[in-house]
């Protein structure tokens, strides 16, 4: 089997509108979660959200392409120019016509599903955009990715609610590892924070109407974000003959489902996803000295979370290091674990393990090193980015230092 590195990262979500922002923002702890800025606010039982602010799209696509890009095309298309350019990479030849992508996203284009909804109902036209249709679909993001870069080889969408980055992360990487393709560009989107998208997560219940607080015995509810990561996955020997700057290497990956419950989620589901992705990567898990926890905030979660990685780990879990990033950049859904991998890459290569912020009490259930509030130096050799979605679908991925 190939090995697959990582050469090119790029994002923009609420802590930053690239790379670096976003590293800074986590390394010193920033919140990107604020009140919420859009149409009929008042109306909504949840006011707060990690927006990506100060984002002027129409600078940066001209007409036509504003016609044909949701917002959650629009952050993917920014994350990959990111990636494709610290990657040094073009596409011609026999790598465009082998290459392609494959984007998680969840709720497609919510954005323009909910503006015209309020054409067709609240305003009463009988007429919207010929463009809809294009603009909302799920693989909308993949597609226009692939024709921007001439990625001629496999592209599409992955669509598991909040392991779809994940999801097809690792597909890309069992595409690059087998061969099949040389270069994958790969990663997530989302952007459900509308008027529609707020009031539908509202009625499930796991919402916080003031901060998100994972692990800690204070919490209640996950916070929505929004954003892109988009990274490229090539091949070892491919990216060291052109002298690419190497960020990390992906080096295993496990799904499992629950078939259990719907929104429930399950230790034992969490636990198999979690010693999968170590035995796919060859790894002991004393070698694991970091996870990049899914972490929503809910006490469900948090509690079967923790539980599982105490399965998993034994004894070593005390030496773990673990923390949510979503309490920083709120919970991208389709798009999270494409941003938290960011995570994942700064304690790998640059020794610093991103905070859980907004810790105010320990929680015994909970009981592990969640690295509360602040940042921490530790030289890390594998980490692990952990994704449980409803449905009971998990999604773990194993990197190494390089």
């Amino acid at each position: 089997m190939k090995r697959v590195v990582i050469t090119g990262a790029g994002t923009i979500n609420a802590l930053g509108h690239n790379v670096s922002q976003t590293l800074e923002a986590m390394r010193e702890g920033h919140c990107g979660i604020g009140p919420l800025e859009m149409r009929d606010v008042e109306r909504l039982a949840v006011q707060i959200g990690a927006q990506v602010r100060g984002f002027a799209s129409d600078v940066i696509f001209n007409r036509q392409q504003m016609a044909l890009y949701d917002r959650f095309t629009q952050f993917a298309l920014i994350a990959a120019r990111e990636a494709l350019d610290q990657s040094g990479l073009e596409f011609s030849g026999a790598l465009s016509a082998k290459s392609g992508v494959v984007m998680g996203n969840s709720g497609g284009g919510m954005q323009t599903l909910d503006e015209n909804y309020r054409t067709v109902y609240e305003d009463g036209k009988n007429r919207v955009h010929p463009f809809v249709v294009p603009k909302l679909m799920n693989n909308a993001a993949a597609s226009h990715i692939s024709m921007e870069f001439n990625l001629k080889g496999p592209s599409f969408t992955v669509a598991s609610a909040c392991a779809s980055s994940n999801h097809a992360m690792a597909q890309a990487f069992q595409m690059v590892r087998s061969g099949m393709a040389p270069v994958m560009i790969t990663g997530g989107t989302e952007s459900m924070l509308c008027f529609g998208g707020v009031k539908a997560w509202e009625g499930l219940r796991v919402m916080s109407k003031d901060a998100c607080r994972p692990f800690s015995a204070t919490r209640n509810g996950m916070v929505q974000g929004e954003g892109a990561g988009v990274f490229v996955f090539e091949e070892m020997d491919h990216a060291k003959a052109r002298g690419a700057d190497i960020l990390a290497e992906v080096i295993g990956f496990a799904m499992t489902s629950d078939a259990a419950d719907i929104v429930m989620p399950s230790r034992q589901g969490a636990s198999r996803a979690i010693a999968g992705a170590l035995e796919d990567a060859g790894v002991n898990r004393e070698e694991v000295g970091y996870i990049n926890a899914h972490g929503t905030g809910t006490a469900a979660n948090d509690k079967t979370e923790c539980s599982a990685v105490a399965d998993v780990f034994g004894p070593h879990a005390d030496r773990l290091l673990i923390s949510s990033t979503k309490s920083m950049h709120g919970h991208l859904i389709g798009g999270t674990g494409a941003v938290e991998l960011l995570a994942c890459i700064m304690a790998l290569r640059d020794g610093v393990i991103a905070p859980t912020i907004g810790y105010e009490e320990a929680d015994p259930e909970c009981a592990l090193d969640v690295v509360p509030n602040e940042a921490r130096e530790a030289t890390i050799d594998v980490a692990l980015s952990n994704a449980f979605a409803f449905g009971g679908l998990n999604a773990v991925l194993a990197l190494r230092r390089v």
